[in-house]
């Protein structure tokens, strides 16, 4: 099998505007994690696809590959479905442009379940993690999970799922994390398809997919890396940085 990377990065996001261009130890976001894609040494090709110019001469600069989105977009896999038309291609991971520390070893696991016994069933695989802090577990920034006994996703949602209405019946909360592998042509069905209600509501991409009877396929890990999504986000990822010189 064929397998990419596609970096999506979007200059304006809401909550930390030109975050991808923000400096973490002497580069920008966006190269850090373009570099750390291409460093796990998993793909056949690594791309970053962008709607700045700005962004796109960084990495070209840096000795990447870079896209211009031709139209605009509200999700990264919508973003991600343009560039990728025309790539020959079998599996797409997206891999979210503001986590400067994707560990290998956790891409590895979202790659391999397109190998196992029933990768025929899975139109793509996503990345969860047992979270037990109430208070995450009740803020709508964490995206929790639910999964099927093969770990199939169900639902997710930003309100705490499941229901606690039983504290004995040994409910595990799982956060999404926001690293997808798709097949390409459920990626491009993805981008021809428009949102639905449940999407809409919950302002999660991946919804979409369940409300068509996509197969969402769930890889749970531990001590995800971190995601840069506000400035205090940035100082933490820069002190990750120092700690490991």
């Amino acid at each position: 099998m064929k397998i990419i990377a596609m970096i999506p990065a979007r200059y304006g996001a809401s909550r930390f505007p030109g975050k991808m261009m923000a400096d973490l130890g002497g580069k920008p976001v966006i190269v850090r994690t373009y570099e750390a894609t291409v460093k796990t040494g998993l793909f056949d090709r690594v791309y970053v696809v962008t709607d700045s110019k700005l962004i796109k001469d960084e990495i070209e600069h840096a000795g990447g590959i870079a896209i211009m989105s031709i139209k605009e977009h509200q999700t990264g896999s919508d973003r991600i479905a343009e560039a990728v038309e025309n790539i020959d291609t079998d599996i797409v991971v997206n891999v979210q442009g503001d986590e400067p520390f994707v560990k290998k070893e956790a891409l590895q696991k979202v790659i391999n379940v397109f190998y196992g016994e029933d990768s025929e069933k899975i139109d793509l695989a996503s990345m969860m993690q047992e979270i037990s802090d109430w208070k995450q577990i009740q803020d709508p920034n964490y995206v929790k999970v639910i999964v099927d006994k093969n770990n199939f996703a169900l639902y997710l949602s930003r309100s705490p799922i499941p229901y606690l209405r039983d504290k004995n019946a040994g409910v595990r909360y799982f956060e999404h994390i926001g690293v997808y592998a798709f097949r390409k042509q459920a990626l491009l069905d993805f981008s021809r398809l428009p949102a639905l209600s449940l999407e809409n509501a919950e302002k999660i991409e991946c919804i979409r997919f369940l409300e068509y009877g996509k197969k969402i396929k769930m890889v749970e890990t531990e001590n995800a890396w971190i995601e840069i999504d506000t400035p205090e986000d940035l100082k933490k990822a820069n002190l990750h940085l120092d700690s490991r010189k």
